[in-house]
């Protein structure tokens, strides 16, 4: 990759880059945190980018990048049907306005004909791999999306090796189209703070003075938070001040949690604040006693690296990328109740324990290969290994 990159930035004009935006929801979650976190990047590393984006996110992405191009499309299009329609149309109208080397699209979906050569990500493979974690409508949607963006695509990003092993495995592709881009995480955001922060959000939560285990992540099937309830009961019920489980993020579609629940006994405390704001995740974080995220399967795992940053003892599994994420930074588990528990007692009851990792916490993802590029590093290099693919060049020629 860096040959490639070595080779295109000697041109003497930037890679003309037109980012779909669109797709972002309106709380910046998802799709949201990684083209926020990307785009700086790109445009640091002499990308000249153009975004286009909704209406309601054009002054976020103004301000966030001064020397971008941001062109907001009509608040008509913010459904999702009507946002896939403006795709296929009125996105391959804007490629011929805005003229760039290359389109990239942040979330699955592109143009049917786009007239230029397209980057597409790839965030989740647990649609072929664990079918059973998602709505079957979200399934059918984004397993289609997936093997179309395999034939589309003249490069595919992906945020870690079990995406893109597992993508291969069950819609194909040839290995050469795929550019691992780790995650990475906002350090200026995500980092330790102070007492006083860390009380503010415990507050805020109602917790005030008390001691909490996090999860953090939308409540749907492969978070596995019945089982992370259930275990959390096992290792917390005995004790004289258990500490509560606080459940931050979306509602989900998982309806073993209810269930969960309502066992839980009277005497132990269990949140439901939904989502919580951006500027309280880094005291959310940092002020608990473990992130706990047991997950069955993940593209990648955004909480773990953003616990890891913020200085908490976190617990997750060995299951698809989370190993490629926590490395030897934190704790793992199985996935069953008692695993669950068993490790939240020894973090719980050893302080050592929960400390081991603390000189190893602040790391990038690793692979086997060695330490993982910065994500803005592997998507350039998709980026400029499309014109030299298409036998074109970043100056227009």
């Amino acid at each position: 990759m860096g040959m490639i990159v070595a080779h295109f930035v000697s041109h003497s004009h930037p890679i003309r880059v037109l980012m779909d935006g669109t797709a972002i929801p309106a709380d910046l979650g998802g799709v949201g945190r990684y083209v926020d976190d990307l785009v700086p990047e790109l445009v640091e590393q002499g990308v000249d980018l153009t975004m286009a984006v909704q209406e309601r996110d054009a002054e976020h992405f103004a301000l966030r990048l001064p020397s971008a191009r941001i062109i907001p499309i009509s608040r008509r299009f913010e459904s999702r049907p009507a946002r896939m329609a403006w795709e296929q149309t009125g996105l391959p109208k804007l490629i011929r306005k805005v003229r760039p080397d290359v389109l990239h699209s942040p979330h699955y979906t592109s143009p049917q004909f786009p007239g230029v050569p397209v980057v597409i990500t790839l965030h989740d493979a647990t649609f072929f791999s664990h079918p059973q974690a998602h709505s079957r409508l979200k399934q059918r949607f984004f397993s289609t999306a997936i093997r179309r963006a395999i034939r589309r695509a003249d490069a595919l990003v992906v945020p870690s090796l079990a995406t893109r092993d597992e993508t291969i495995k069950y819609a194909g592709g040839d290995p050469s189209q795929f550019y691992v881009a780790y995650h990475g995480v906002d350090r200026t955001i995500f980092h330790p703070v102070s007492d006083a922060e860390r009380e503010r959000v415990k507050v805020s939560l109602g917790l005030e003075g008390r001691d909490y285990i996090g999860f953090l992540g939308t409540l749907e099937p492969r978070k596995n938070v019945p089982n992370l309830v259930r275990g959390w009961v096992k290792a917390v019920s005995d004790r004289s001040n258990p500490p509560a489980l606080v459940l931050a993020g979306g509602k989900g579609w998982d309806e073993d949690i209810d269930p969960a629940l309502a066992a839980v006994p009277e005497h132990l405390t269990v949140l439901r604040p939904g989502y919580l704001p951006l500027e309280d995740l880094p005291g959310f974080l940092s002020g608990c006693v473990i992130l706990a995220y047991p997950s069955i399967a993940e593209g990648f795992g955004l909480p773990v690296l953003e616990a890891m940053s913020c200085g908490a003892a976190t617990l997750t599994t060995r299951l698809t990328s989370l190993p490629e994420v926590g490395g030897d930074a934190v704790a793992y588990c199985d996935i069953d109740p008692d695993s669950i528990a068993c490790a939240l007692v020894e973090l719980l009851d050893d302080p050592l324990a929960a400390r081991r990792w603390e000189p190893r916490r602040f790391r990038a993802p690793t692979s086997s290969r060695g330490p993982a590029p910065r994500p803005s590093t592997s998507t350039h290099s998709a980026l400029l290994r499309v014109p030299e693919k298409e036998g074109g060049s970043t100056d227009g020629s």
